[in-house]
């Protein structure tokens, strides 16, 4: 009987062993049968956190080949919980960092779109980025004042605001936008922002990254301490002057420089 729950044991022993070799741990658990579309799945995925590494740049489009692993995860709970997770560090930032003076020159900056609001149900009828960004289609849409909100921005939001500091939303978005962008945010749940910084004509000569750069020079002038910056661009906190902290959200559907 000992020898039987001995042979038993190991077996289920080596078992264990041999299917934890065999897992497939990378973070879309879309193991596939052929060793072709494992590889392509390890390429899309690692194109994909180099895209959030800033280590690839200035892409026009997502690969053909990695559309539908994109679609996946940018609608998967993992980019939920990576997205709540960013939330959380946010929060523990916020529990120690700030000697807010009450003089109202304490200021964060949030990013708009795939920040406040989702641009996902666009995406999802182009291609998740698969197609090259048509400005024309995205802005008839953003008209539409329908984006939903990032519920784990959205309640970070009302945090910030609630500890007394003053919010400002920096958007790559055209001046022409300003209505149906405030019908949006409020709809959804977004009030009392200092300001919403959207490009005039003069800013759209210019690239996303030297624009914003500029809105927070403009801040610090007028005396500001930026305690943070939240996107999910590069381009929302390269430049100078810089937040004390910056905290950027996936988004692997399109770059902005």
């Amino acid at each position: 009987m000992a020898i039987t729950n001995l042979f038993l044991t190991t077996l289920a022993l080596t078992s264990l062993f041999i299917g934890l070799a065999l897992a497939d741990w990378n973070i879309l658990h879309q193991r596939k049968k052929h060793v072709v579309g494992d590889s392509l799945k390890t390429y899309c995925e690692s194109w994909r956190i180099n895209v959030e590494l800033n280590n690839i740049r200035e892409f026009e489009v997502v690969p053909q080949e990695c559309i539908d692993l994109i679609k996946k995860y940018m609608t998967s709970s993992q980019y939920k919980a990576d997205s709540e997770r960013a939330i959380e560090e946010v929060i523990l930032y916020l529990s120690s960092c700030c000697n807010l003076e009450g003089d109202g020159k304490d200021a964060w900056i949030f990013d708009v779109d795939d920040t406040l609001l989702s641009t996902i149900p666009y995406f999802k009828k182009h291609g998740f980025g698969g197609e090259k960004l048509n400005a024309t289609s995205l802005e008839s849409w953003m008209k539409e004042s329908k984006a939903p909100a990032l519920e784990h921005t959205l309640k970070l939001y009302h945090e910030i605001k609630h500890r007394g500091i003053k919010i400002f939303l920096v958007s790559s978005r055209r001046e022409t936008l300003r209505s149906y962008t405030v019908d949006n945010l409020i709809s959804v749940g977004y009030h009392g922002w200092t300001s919403l910084e959207l490009r005039g004509l003069d800013d759209e000569y210019m690239k996303v990254q030297q624009y914003k750069s500029a809105v927070r020079q403009r801040l610090s002038d007028e005396g500001y301490r930026i305690w943070g910056i939240i996107g999910d661009q590069w381009s929302s906190f390269d430049g100078l002057p810089s937040a004390k902290r910056t905290f950027k959200l996936p988004n692997s559907m399109y770059y902005l420089s």
